[in-house]
């Protein structure tokens, strides 16, 4: 398909009017070297900061601490294991229990 290059001046010329000068620029011609240096230095800090992030040993596993909610006890208070299933969250919430121990303890009564 061929393009008419006075169509895409056109739409072009729309857009500017329409958006302003900035949506029709290339944004490679607004960046320089300071930028990319400032840039560079932004992903440095942040890596740095990820990490730096503090780790929890627990069962010889290293955690995540923003992984561990510290409102929610993900340890079941019949078979005392440590949940790391998602759809357990809902019944360790309600019940204090993973769903299986609720299904084999509490379910029914």
């Amino acid at each position: 398909m061929k393009r008419d290059p006075n169509y895409v001046a056109a739409v072009e010329k729309a857009i500017r009017e329409k958006y302003g000068e900035l949506t029709v620029i290339n944004p490679k011609s607004l960046w320089d070297t300071e930028k990319e240096a400032q840039y560079i230095q932004e992903l440095k800090d942040s890596h740095k900061k990820d990490v730096k992030e503090e780790k929890i040993e627990l069962d010889g596993v290293f955690i995540s601490k923003k992984l561990i909610n510290s409102k929610l006890n993900r340890n079941c208070k019949f078979c005392d294991t440590y949940s790391f299933n998602r759809d357990n969250e809902v019944y360790l919430t309600k019940y204090s229990c993973c769903q299986k121990c609720y299904i084999l303890n509490i379910e029914g009564r």
